[in-house]
């Protein structure tokens, strides 16, 4: 029998402030009209799926993209598990700038930001580092506890962006080539040795849209 957790991670659907690239983290936004269409479209194409658990960020943006999940009547049973662990990066003085404002008020930090340098984080964030380890200690907690399960984990770009690190062993300061589309399926598979990548970025159901996908 497998004992590998068949993971299915999520970023959430487009928020408005996704659409002009201006910094979320902590801060609670709402999907746009675009981003609950994305996460109707996500919960029809897991309809069939056999989910055993649906896990979210606390954060209004993944809740909402994650109840579309469980509204599809064959998963009609399943209640949203709430972990604030899976919530995106906390940008601290960051949150709610854009990158050209961020690298116009403060360009050292910003260099180091751009640079992916582990050790700095927003006067009021958290650093990459911390970050990162949050983010993994999360994921492995819930993973280890679905052993032969299929789960949906609705979360964020920044967490996503730790999670394909960790399956595909890519350091922290590595430039990303990947993208972290909204309402994109990721499928990875957990075992005791770890995360491994299935597939990534699967926006097929979107095209209904007639967009794709923001990175």
């Amino acid at each position: 029998m497998d004992s590998s957790t068949q993971i299915l991670a999520i970023r959430h659907g487009e928020t408005e402030w996704n659409r002009v690239k201006r910094i979320q983290g902590h801060t609670d936004i709402a999907l746009s009209e675009i981003g609950l269409a994305q996460a109707r479209l996500l919960g029809l194409a897991l309809q069939e799926q056999p989910i055993a658990a649906i896990y979210t960020s606390d954060l209004q943006r993944a809740r909402q993209t994650a109840q579309a999940v469980a509204d599809q009547a064959s998963h009609a049973s399943l209640h949203l598990r709430l972990d604030a662990q899976l919530r995106e990066r906390n940008f601290g003085v960051f949150e709610g700038m854009t990158w050209e404002e961020i690298a116009a008020r403060w360009p050292e930090q910003s260099e180091r930001w751009r640079k992916r340098d582990a050790e700095f984080g927003a006067q009021g964030g958290e650093t990459l580092g911390e970050f990162y380890r949050r983010s993994i200690a999360a994921l492995t907690g819930i993973a280890s506890q679905h052993p032969g399960q299929t789960i949906v984990v609705l979360t964020h770009g920044g967490v996503l962006d730790c999670l394909y690190r960790a399956a595909t062993g890519l350091d922290l300061q590595a430039p990303r080539s990947w993208v972290l589309g909204n309402a994109a399926i990721n499928r990875l598979l957990f075992t005791p040795a770890g995360f491994s990548l299935v597939g990534w970025n699967d926006a097929s159901h979107l095209v209904d849209l007639g967009k794709e996908s923001l990175p």
